[in-house]
Order: structure tokens, then sequence, then C-alpha cells
């Protein structure tokens, strides 16, 4: 096989800071930095072009894993994205951020072409020889060129100014291992390190140069954008082992691109208020690092972190800025998108549902949501949730449009939607989508039948698309034998298992957990490794129920239990407690009433024995019109 051809003169093209687009160079040697107590390695390399050789050039952290064995040594890469910056008078440094490797060094097995090592600085008496020239001459003597010495020198960092086009000194290893720690102890990501400088003028970091999102990366230290913000969202808590905190995150957006920007705890109390959705202002300061795609839909390799040391201004002019962007996805689409990814979708709110309150399975707080089912031109239609203030707020009324920038994927049922605290919900938003959808459901779409995904009915009284399934079906069809899953049915309470239907909880609103009555008028949870004088009461009530088909024993938590008996927990505890003929009426009184369940069934195997474990996720009453209306449906489907 013949060695591929490489991009003569590109090498110093590139140093005397012309553009050459995606340059064939061979990798000579390599040499990796590692930061004391971070993981951040970084890899300087000595590479060729045929014609010369330069060792001031850094691999981007994001491409590390290609130095676990397919870019090796002697291999032959085209560079598809760099960055260089200027160091000491006119010597630059070479930032690979993007590569493929065309070669792998074992296949070509020597170096293409004779290399000579790059010399620009002699001109500005900077070389080896007029630094330390009884140390040159000595190399020299010894047979020991610079060149092949320069996989053993140290690199040269750069330090960004304005444009990022500045300058710092030689550097040793140790020393860009430091820099690298204490940047990464001042919260910067591994995807990129800074050196601090002093900042010079009024204007935000420094410079009255304003640059554009598309050139910002981790590289840089001065830096200016002018930005509208194009999302907000609310502020978020958090509590873990570390500690508790607060966040919230904005949208960015200029004529480049756009780029999402986090603010925690302190950040959240200097700039939260500062910012409104669509207003520009001038960022500068603010720590950049590779994005984590899993959780935004912003189409940026990096994403900010406001710090201390982060300026925010506002700005007058606003009119060049574009608005916020949107990529909506047709309903019909949704099931091309993976479950847990985020989109932007535009629908008719065709039914608004109440606003109802869960239990959070991981905080066990108290979390109020909303389900609204939205439409649109596909003929089909989707469950959308909203959660906290959104979902209070939302006004559902005359079938309004909604446009939702971040919603969440979800296989629950077959596909539904969820609001997230990152995702930004206007009402009747002023797009051309928007008007065509107003305009199509006033004239055809509001007399139109939709075709919805499972389980995306409002939770009411029977309506809409939900998963509909008899005990008999679950029972045939072997529902749940591989993972959990959902369908509902109306059905009627049998008999309810009072014996252990309660318990007694901590009372600490986070914590469900059964304590210990330590028999001194003290209760003591485990979790929580505290005693507390009181406790509060928890259910989880076995209840036999049946349908026209059969009839399945199904397990109901606290909510489901308190909507089948009619009464709170600690009020039924107080019974339990003090008046036990009353507290056996409650459970009398609750059977033979009908609901609507909402069931999450999964095949459990215990002791060899593998059974149907049904549990309850809501129980409601039966909305007669509604329940009509699909039994009237489904009498048609069977006439087709």
């Amino acid at each position: 096989m013949s060695n591929p051809t490489l991009s003569s003169g590109a090498l110093e093209a590139i140093i005397n800071g012309q553009n050459f687009d995606k340059p064939v160079l061979q990798v000579i040697s390599s040499k990796k930095i590692t930061a004391q107590g971070s993981s951040a390695d970084r890899y300087r390399l000595l590479l060729s072009d045929g014609e010369v050789s330069y060792s001031h050039a850094m691999l981007a952290t994001q491409l590390n894993s290609l130095m676990d064995g397919e870019l090796d040594n002697l291999a032959v890469i085209q560079v598809d994205k760099y960055l260089c910056n200027t160091i000491q008078g006119d010597r630059r440094v070479m930032i690979l951020l993007d590569l493929h490797v065309v070669q792998r060094g074992s296949e070509v097995g020597q170096r293409i072409g004779n290399p000579q090592q790059y010399k620009a600085a002699a001109t500005q008496g900077t070389t080896a020889e007029h630094r330390n020239p009884q140390q040159y001459k000595a190399s020299a003597s010894k047979g020991t060129t610079a060149e092949n010495n320069s996989a053993q020198c140290p690199p040269q960092m750069p330090k960004q100014e304005g444009g990022g086009q500045s300058f710092i000194g030689t550097v040793s290893d140790k020393q860009v291992n430091n820099n690298i720690k204490k940047e990464n102890m001042n919260g910067n990501s591994k995807g990129g390190y800074s050196l601090k400088t002093n900042n010079s003028g009024g204007t935000p970091g420094g410079t009255s140069r304003v640059h554009k999102i598309d050139s910002l990366t981790p590289y840089q230290n001065r830096w200016k954008i002018r930005a509208r913000v194009t999302q907000k969202s609310g502020i978020r808590t958090w509590s873990n082992s570390r500690g508790e905190g607060k966040l919230f995150s904005v949208t960015l957006t200029d004529d480049s691109a756009e780029i999402r920007a986090t603010g925690f705890n302190d950040a959240v109390d200097k700039f939260y208020e500062l910012l409104e959705v669509n207003k520009v202002y001038f960022f500068s300061k603010a720590t950049l690092k590779t994005a984590n795609k899993q959780y935004t839909t912003v189409q940026n390799d990096y994403e900010m972190t406001f710090n201390p040391d982060t300026i925010i201004e506002p700005c007058d002019d606003d009119s060049s800025l574009p608005t916020m962007n949107f990529n909506f996805v047709k309903i019909n689409e949704l099931e091309s998108k993976a479950p847990t990814s985020l989109i932007d979708v535009i629908g008719v709110v065709k039914n608004c549902g109440d606003v109802t309150t869960i239990i959070g399975k991981q905080s066990q707080k108290e979390i109020t949501k909303r389900d609204l089912q939205i439409v649109d031109q596909s003929g089909m239609s989707v469950n959308l949730t909203l959660w906290g203030a959104d979902a209070q707020q939302f006004d559902g009324s005359g079938h309004p449009v909604i446009a939702v920038k971040g919603a969440k994927v979800s296989d629950y049922g077959g596909r539904s939607l969820s609001a997230m605290a990152s995702s930004q919900i206007i009402h009747n938003p002023d797009l051309r989508e928007g008007h065509m959808l107003k305009g199509w459901f006033e004239h055809d779409g509001h007399n139109m039948d939709f075709h919805g995904y499972k389980n995306d009915g409002m939770g009411g009284g029977g309506g809409g698309s939900t998963n509909w399934k008899c005990f008999a079906e679950i029972k045939s069809e072997n529902i749940g034998a591989d993972k959990p899953e959902y369908f509902t049915t109306k059905a009627t309470v049998l008999f309810l298992r009072k014996e252990n239907c309660m318990y007694q909880a901590c009372p600490t609103e986070s914590c469900n957990k059964k304590v210990v009555d330590q028999g001194n008028g003290m209760y003591r949870c485990e979790k929580c490794a505290r005693e507390f004088p009181n406790y509060k009461w928890r259910m989880i009530l076995s209840a036999n129920l049946g349908d026209y088909s059969d009839n399945q024993w199904v397990t109901c938590f606290q909510e489901s239990a308190e909507a089948m008996l009619g009464i709170k927990a600690d009020d039924l505890g107080a019974l339990k407690d003090s008046n036990e003929q009353a507290f056996d009426q409650v459970f009398t009184e609750a059977c033979f009433k009908s609901y609507i369940f909402k069931f999450r069934a999964k095949v459990e195997t215990y002791n060899d024995e593998s059974r149907l474990k049904t549990v309850t996720m809501n129980a409601s009453t039966i909305d007669f019109k509604e329940q009509s209306q699909r039994l009237i449906e489904e009498i048609k489907k069977l006439q087709m």
C-alpha cells in the first residue's frame, strides 16, 4: 500500500496565520501531559507536512480516545478543524479540534519525506542557539538536533487576549499540570484550560471586540459575545449527599449559533432577575466546557457556566439578532425519536386536563401536574404533561396553540411528552406554524377524529386513546413478561384486605421509611438515623378488583388507596387507634364502587415462581359521558 500524500507547506501557512482547509499531516510523535489530581490528560504532538515538522501542537481533550491505539506514531491524519493561537512573537500553537485518521502509523511504517524543524523564531533571536548558545552547541556536538529533542521540550501553552491572539512564555510540563489542576478546581471542564490574565479596559472581557457564538471554544480566555436570551428556565433545587443547591439555565442566540448557559447558587441570585427572555445582553468571563447533549436540544458542541467573574451587561441595540429558533417535530414522527430525547413540538390543545398532584418517586414530595392532549395536521394526538407553576398557570380554554422547546420524549404507553424545567413553553406563539395550526383547527381540525399513541388519554373518566385492557386480556397476552407495561380498565372494588394495610412512617417530608417504636414515646427512622416524637401514617392496600372478564389482586399505595377509601391516611390511622368499628366501616363502604384504574403490570419471579404483580397508579371517578363516548367508538370499530 502506498503512503498518503501530505499537504506540503500546510504547517508553514498555518503558522504564518493563513487558512489551510483540511490539511493532511503526519504525527511523528506524541507526549501525554497529566494534571495531578485530575483526569484531564493532554497530548502534545510533533506534526509533519513532509517539508517541515512542528512540535507546538495540542490535541483537544474530546479527541483523547484516539490515543488508545488509533492515533499512533507515524499515523497520517486529516485535520478537519483546528485553532491556532500566537505565542512569543510570531510563534503559534496549533490545537486540533477535529480530525480523522487517514492511515495508521503501523501501516505507514516510516516518516514521509524529509521534514526539517520549523524555525520561524530565528529572525527574532529566539532559537535554541540564541537562547542558550552553550547548551545548543553541546547538544549539536552530540548529534542531538532540536527536532529530535522536540518530543521532550516543554509545550507552548496559549493565553487568549481580545480576539484570541496573544502570548505567554514557554511553560514546563509541571506548570501546565498546575494550571490545568487550578482551572479544574475553579470549575473549568476537562474539555479545555485557560491561564488567568489581568483584564484591561472597561468593556466585558477587557476587549472591545465582540465574538460570535460559533467561534467560542474552551481554549479561549478573553472573549465577549452579544446574544439574545431566547429561553429561560425556572429555578431548580437539588439535595444530595454532597449538599444542597439551586440552578437555572438560559439559551443565548446570535446570528451565528446558540449556546446554553447555566448559573448555580450565587449566580442564581446575581443573574436570574437580570436576564429576561427576548432581551439582548453582553456576556463575558464565563466558563466554557463540552456540552452534555443528553440534557439539551441546543445545537452547540460547548456550553457555558456562569462563575463569580462573569460579567453580564444589557445591550440596547438588539435589532440585528434573531429570536428563538425552533426545529419542530410532527406528532406523527414521535415514534422515530428515542425515549429521553429532547425535541421541539407545536400543536393545538384539544383537551386540557385538571391540575392534579402526585408524589415524586425520589423526592417523595408533592408535585403538581396537568395533562394536555395536543394535535396537529398529521392527524395524530399525543399527551403533553406540564409540571409545577406551568401546570397551575396554563389556560387551556379556547383550544390555544402551544409551542414547547425542549420537550422530553417518553415511551410511556407508546409515546408521550413532558415539559422539563429547562423547556420553554409559549402560549399562542406568533409564528407562521402557529397561525397555520390555528386556522386549520378552526376550519377543519375541530371536527376530525385523531389517532393517538397508547395511553395518551387525559386520565379522567375514560375517553381518549388510553391503552384499555380487561383483566382477562392481561393474563392471556402475558403482559409484563419482559418489561413493565401500563394499561387502563374500568373495574369494581370486590374486597379490601384491611390487615396490615397501614404502617407508621418517618414524619420527614422526603422520607417514608417505617419507624421503630422505641417504647419511650420516641420513634426511630433507620434511614434518617434520627428519633422523632411523632410519625405519619402510610398505606399499602391490597385489593381484589373485578371487571366484566375476570378479577385481579392489585396493590394500592398512598394516593390511590386514599381515593378508593375516601379518607386520608392520617385520619384513617386515628380511627384505627380510637374507633375500630368506624375503621372497619370505611372498608365496608368502599367495596362495590367502580373507578377508572391505571395499572402498572410486571411479571416477577420469587422462589422460582412467576406471578403478575399489578400496581395501581391512579384511581379516578368515572365520567359517564366520556366513558359512553369511548364505548360508542369501540362499537363503531367493531362494525367496520
